[in-house]
């Protein structure tokens, strides 16, 4: 194992930190019927359910998923420039852009069709009702279109 240059990145997220940079520039994006499959890949938590969920949502609308288990997914945001205001529980890369939280597969689509130049898609928190969050009541949220200078819209509401 080489010597640690930055002390503060473990040894296991250095490589993480490079996958993360290749994803975010990387995708496949193929015209499949009616709407797009494409390939993403997801960082989550080992432990959290209803990021498995949210995976399952997106397998059910024809896209690809590879996911990478990490403890701590500050760094991933971080370089992924997700800001704080719009985090939740997973951050996924696709096609260049940067899809955090519980957003829905046509939202996602939408935004693969559309090219906005936007960094990416944000469901702040962990709202009930969003994919993957299925169950009670529930809540009303809003869909964020984020820029890389952490500005954003509303780009679906719920």
């Amino acid at each position: 194992m080489t010597k640690n240059k930055h002390p503060r990145t473990s040894w296991r997220i250095r490589p993480l930190l490079a996958s993360v940079a290749i994803a975010a520039g990387v995708g496949t994006l193929s015209l499949s019927g009616p709407t797009y499959a494409a390939e993403f890949t997801v960082y989550k938590s080992p432990w959290c359910g209803c990021c498995s969920k949210w995976i399952d949502h997106l397998k059910a609308s024809g896209h690809t998923v590879s996911t990478q288990d990490i403890e701590s997914l500050d760094t991933v945001k971080k370089m992924a420039g997700v800001p704080e205001h719009l985090q939740s529980c997973h951050t996924a890369m696709v096609d260049g852009y940067v899809i955090e939280g519980h957003v829905p597969s046509k939202d996602i689509e939408r935004l693969l069709a559309e090219r906005p130049k936007a960094k990416g898609l944000a469901v702040p928190g962990m709202p009930a009702g969003s994919p993957g969050m299925e169950g009670g009541a529930p809540d009303k949220y809003d869909v964020m279109l984020f820029n890389p200078d952490g500005s954003s819209d509303v780009f679906a509401r719920y």
